[in-house]
């Protein structure tokens, strides 16, 4: 699968995350590797690169929660996965959401931000995290996508001693 990326940004804290278009379209190869997709399909994803305002005005709209987010994923209607190439759907990022959670875990804003897109992706090619089996198949998922990109594991296991 061979993905294109669109990439807007209307928020103008993404500055702080200077490489935030090369990180995402790494971040998007790598899931498309580890995951194992059909080689021969065409993609398209749009990706927006938002604020705290913006990602709680679609958290309400579109969730009914009123507070903002760091990531909201939009799988594309079915109706349009006969097009060519396939539209995939739509993520947004909140910049002041994914910087604080970044410093709360002691982990870098970039490893974070490639954490948050690869979620966002898997979201759109139908993973998801509503039961423990489905939570626990896209977070190995994710592990491996961070570990293909040389990142720290978003979910490290605590390791008993025997």
């Amino acid at each position: 699968m061979k993905v294109t990326l669109d990439i807007s940004v209307p928020s103008p804290l993404w500055r702080g995350l200077p490489r935030a278009r090369a990180l995402a379209r790494e971040t998007i190869a790598a899931a498309v590797a580890e995951r194992g997709a059909a080689a021969g399909e065409d993609a398209e994803v749009s990706l927006c690169l938002a604020d705290d305002a913006r990602l709680r005005a679609l958290n309400l709209r579109w969730r009914g929660v009123d507070k903002p987010t760091n990531v909201l994923s939009f799988p594309a209607a079915d109706a349009g996965r006969l097009a060519e190439p396939l539209t995939l759907g739509d993520i947004a990022l909140a910049y002041e959401t994914l910087a604080r959670e970044a410093s709360e875990l002691g982990v870098p804003l970039a490893d974070h931000y490639r954490h948050l897109v690869a979620h966002g992706f898997l979201h759109l090619l139908g993973y998801d995290h509503e039961t423990a089996g489905e939570a626990e198949r896209m977070e190995a998922l994710e592990s491996r996508i961070m570990a293909r990109l040389g990142a720290a594991d978003p979910y490290p296991r605590e390791v008993a001693d025997g």
